[in-house]
C-alpha cells in the first residue's frame, strides 16, 4: 500500500512527462489525476490504520548507498506524523489536479503542467516518508526543483522566470544551513538514520562542538543549522521574500505550494526532529522568536496588498509563523494540527481566488473587482468558509488549531520567559490583522459596487475607493510592479478586455472547492481530540517526542479565560474594522493611506526587504559576476591564458609557414645557414 501511495504520483509524472505528446493533454490530465486520487484514498486508509490502530511500520525499498560508516537506506518511516502528512499532501494535490483540468483548459502545455504537479507531489512524499536525513534532503531538494519548474511554468513571462529563480536561490541559502546541519548530525551520531539518532540525543546534551572559532553546544548548533533550512522552505522572516513572488505561477500551483507541499516541509522537519530540538532549548527559543516575528510581519504586509493572490500568500507566511511558535514552545502536536487544518482552508482560499480570477478573465487586482457575489455565488460561499476558518471563527477548522497555539504560547510564559510573552502578544495582534485583511479581501471582491469594465469603472476612482487615492501618492510604482502580472497570463487573455459578465467556474473546478469546504468546516472539530486532546497518547504514539519536563499540552488547557477569549476578540475587532472601512465608509482607506504615506508605502513595499536584499546581495553579486566575466575571463584568461597562448602559437606558425616556399634555392640557402650555424657552435664550444 505504501509503495502505491508514494510511487503512483511518480508513475503519473513519467507517463505525462514522457508520453505526453502521444496521449495528449486530455490523457495526461486523466492519468495523473486518477493516480493521485487513488493515492489520496489510500492515504486516508493509512491515516486511520496508523493513527487509530497500530499500523506503525517501516518499509524498506532499497539500500541507497553504503560507504564506510555511512549507510543510507531508501525506506519509508510510517508513523502517525507521516500518515498526517500523507493525507495533507495527497488530498490537496489530488484536488488541485482535478481543479487544474478546468483552470488550465486553454493552456497548450498541459501535459508538462500535470507532469510537474505529479513530480512535486512525489518529491514531497519522499520527504515526509523519509527514514533518514539523506532521503529527507533528496525530497527537500526535489520540492525545490519542482517549485522552480512550476513557478516559472509560463516561461515567456520575464516576471515568472525571475520569481522562479528567486524561489530557487533563496531556498539554496536555507538548504546550505540544512546540509551543514545534516553533516553535523552525522559527525555527532555516526549515522543519518532516525532510529540511530533519536535514542542517543539525550546523551549529547552537554557536548560541545567547535564551529567558526567558537565552542557551541552541539545539539543547539545542529538544531539551528537544521532550522535554517526550515526558514528557507517555510518562508520564515528574513528568508521569506520568495513566497509572495511565487504567485507568478498558475493559481493551482500557488494552492499546492502554500497549502500542502513546499512550505509545510520546514514545519514537518522540525516536528520530525523533535528529539534533537527538545534537548536544545536555546534553539527552540530562536524558533519561537522567528515564528512570532514572521506571523506579525506577514500580517502587517497583508493589510495593504491589492493583488488577491498576494493577500492570501502573506496569510500563508503568517500562519506558518504560528506553526513554528507552537513547535518552539514544545507543543509539536498543536503545530502539526494547525498544519493539517490550514491545508484545507488555505487550499480552499487559493482555489477560490483562482475561481475569481477565472471569472474575471485573469484580473487579479481587487480594486478592479467588487459586487461579484451576485455573479459567482458558489465561489463567494467557498471564500466565506475559507475566511471563517482562517480567522478562527468558533467551530471552524482554524478556531481549534490557531487558538491552541495562542494558548500554548501563553502557557509557556513561565519557563519560556520573554520569548513566549513576545510570541503571545504578536500572535494575538496578528490574529486581529488576519481577520481584517481576510474580510477586506472578501468585501473588496464580492460586495459593494462592481468596479470592472462596463460598470462605471472610472467613477469609483473619484472618491478614492480602496486605497486608490493613496496609490497616487507616489506608490504607483509598487502597484505597477505588483500588478503587471495581470496583463499577460500566458493565455491569449480572451483578447478582449473585461467586457464579459463574470461567470461561475465549471463543475470540475467547483467540486474541489466543495470538498475543501468540508475540510475547512469539520477538520478541526473531528480531529481535535486525537491531535491535542484526550486521545493524544494513543493517536501520536511515539511519533512526536516531548521531554519529561514538557507538560505544555496539559498546561495549555489551564490558561485563564481571558487568554482563551483573546483570539476571538481580536478576530471580531478585525472584522468590524474591515466592515466599517470597506462597506460603511469606503472613502476611509484612501484617506488613511494619504494621511500616513510613509507607513502605507512601508507596508505596501513589504518593509523594503526586496530593496535591501537587492542592495546588499543581488547587486554586489551581479557586479562581481560581471567583473569576473569581463576582466577575469575576457581580459586575463582569454588574453593571457589558453586563448592567448593559442593566438601566439598561430602567429608564430603563420610566420614559419612563409618559409615553406617550394623553391629549391630557398631550401639550399636554409641548409647553408644551418651548416654554418652548426660549425660556429662546434668551434665556440671547443674553444
Amino acid at each position: 500500500m505504501y509503495h502505491l501511495i508514494v510511487f503512483l504520483p511518480l508513475i503519473g509524472f513519467l507517463i505525462a512527462g514522457i508520453l505526453g505528446r502521444l496521449i495528449g493533454a486530455r490523457g495526461s490530465e486523466i492519468v495523473t489525476t486518477s493516480l493521485l486520487m487513488v493515492s489520496a484514498v489510500l492515504s486516508w486508509v493509512a491515516f486511520f490504520q496508523v493513527g487509530f490502530g497500530s499500523g506503525t511500520t517501516r518499509v524498506q525499498v532499497a539500500t541507497w548507498l553504503a560507504s564506510a560508516d555511512l549507510r543510507v537506506d531508501w525506506a519509508f518511516r510510517i508513523d502517525t506524523l507521516t500518515a498526517v502528512m500523507l493525507v495533507v499532501v495527497n488530498t490537496v494535490s489530488s484536488l488541485v489536479h482535478l481543479y487544474s483540468i478546468g483552470y488550465m483548459h486553454e493552456d497548450p502545455h498541459r501535459p508538462r503542467f500535470f507532469a510537474y504537479l505529479s513530480l512535486f507531489t512525489f518529491a514531497m512524499l519522499m520527504l515526509v516518508t523519509a527514514d533518514n536525513l539523506v532521503q529527507m534532503f533528496f525530497g527537500w531538494e526535489g520540492v525545490g526543483l519542482a517549485s522552480y519548474l512550476l513557478i516559472g511554468f509560463w516561461y515567456q513571462k520575464p516576471s515568472a522566470n525571475a520569481a522562479a529563480m528567486k524561489a530557487f536561490i533563496v531556498n539554496r541559502v536555507g538548504d546550505f544551513g540544512f546540509a551543514l546541519g545534516i553533516f553535523l548530525v552525522f559527525v555527532l551520531f555516526g549515522t543519518v538514520a532516525f532510529d540511530g539518532i533519536f535514542p542517543k540525543a539525550g546523551e549529547l546534551v552537554n557536548q560541545n562542538f567547535r564551529f567558526l572559532g567558537h565552542d557551541w553546544n552541539a545539539l543547539t548548533l545542529a538544531s539551528l543549522l537544521l532550522f535554517m533550512g526550515a526558514m528557507g522552505k517555510s518562508a520564515q522572516f528574513l528568508l521569506h521574500t520568495w513566497l509572495p513572488d511565487a504567485m507568478e505561477g498558475p493559481t493551482p500551483v500557488s494552492a499546492l505550494i502554500h497549502a500542502a507541499t513546499m512550505v509545510t516541509a520546514g514545519v514537518f522537519m522540525v516536528a520530525r526532529l523533535s528529539p534533537i530540538f527538545e534537548y536544545a532549548p536555546a534553539a527552540l527559543t530562536v524558533v519561537v522568536v522567528i515564528g512570532a516575528t514572521t506571523a506579525f510581519f506577514a500580517a502587517t504586509v497583508g493589510l495593504v496588498q491589492n493583488d488577491i493572490k498576494r493577500v492570501i500568500a502573506y496569510s500563508t507566511c503568517s500562519q506558518l509563523g504560528y506553526m513554528f511558535v507552537a513547535l518552539g514552545v514544545g507543543a509539536y502536536s498543536a503545530g502539526i494540527f494547525h498544519l493539517f487544518t490550514h491545508a484545507f482552508f488555505k487550499a480552499l482560499l487559493f482555489l477560490g481566488a483562482g475561481s475569481v480570477i477565472h471569472a474575471m478573465h485573469h484580473e487579479q487586482d481587487m480594486r478592479n473587482m467588487g459586487g461579484l457575489r451576485k455573479y459567482i455565488p458558489w465561489t463567494a460561499a467557498a471564500m466565506t468558509i475559507g475566511n471563517l476558518a482562517l480567522t478562527g471563527f468558533p467551530l471552524f477548522a482554524g478556531y481549534f488549531s490557531k487558538d491552541a497555539i495562542i494558548e500554548s504560547a501563553y502557557a509557556s510564559v513561565e519557563h519560556g520567559g520573554f520569548a513566549s510573552s513576545y510570541a503571545y502578544v504578536l500572535l494575538v495582534v496578528a490574529a486581529c490583522f488576519t481577520s481584517f485583511y481576510s474580510w477586506r479581501l472578501y468585501f473588496m471582491t464580492f460586495e459593494g459596487q462592481p468596479r470592472w469594465a462596463g460598470h462605471g469603472h472610472h467613477d469609483d476612482h473619484a472618491h478614492g475607493h480602496d486605497d486608490h487615492a493613496a496609490a497616487h501618492h507616489g506608490s504607483h510604482d509598487a502597484n505597477a510592479k505588483d500588478d503587471h502580472a495581470h496583463a499577460s497570463h500566458g493565455h491569449d487573455d480572451h483578447g478582449h478586455g473585461h467586457d464579459h459578465t463574470p461567470h461561475e467556474s465549471p463543475l470540475v473546478m467547483m467540486v474541489p472547492l466543495a470538498v475543501l469546504s468540508l475540510g475547512a468546516v469539520f477538520a478541526g472539530l473531528a480531529f481535535k481530540g486525537a491531535f491535542i486532546g484526550e486521545g493524544y497518547e494513543h493517536f501520536w504514539k511515539a511519533a512526536l517526542f516531548t521531554g519529561k519536563d514538557n507538560h505544555i499540552l496539559h498546561e495549555m488547557h489551564e490558561v485563564p479565560g481571558w487568554v482563551v477569549a483573546s483570539p476571538f476578540v481580536a478576530m471580531v475587532i478585525g472584522f468590524l474594522v474591515a466592515l466599517y472601512m470597506y462597506m460603511l465608509r469606503p472613502d476611509v482607506p484612501g484617506k488613511l493611506a494619504a494621511a500616513n504615506p510613509v507607513l502605507y508605502r512601508f507596508l505596501l513595499n513589504k518593509w523594503y526587504f526586496d530593496e535591501i536584499y537587492d542592495f546588499l546581495f543581488v547587486k554586489p553579486a551581479m557586479w562581481l559576476g560581471r567583473f569576473l566575466w569581463k576582466k577575469g575571463d575576457g581580459f586575463v584568461i582569454d588574453g593571457f591564458g589558453p586563448d592567448g597562448v593559442s593566438a601566439r602559437v598561430v602567429d608564430v606558425t603563420n610566420r614559419v609557414v612563409r618559409l615553406q616556399t617550394g623553391y629549391v634555392y630557398h631550401y639550399a640557402f636554409a641548409m647553408l645557414i644551418g651548416a654554418a650555424g652548426l660549425v660556429t657552435w662546434y668551434l665556440l664550444t671547443r674553444g
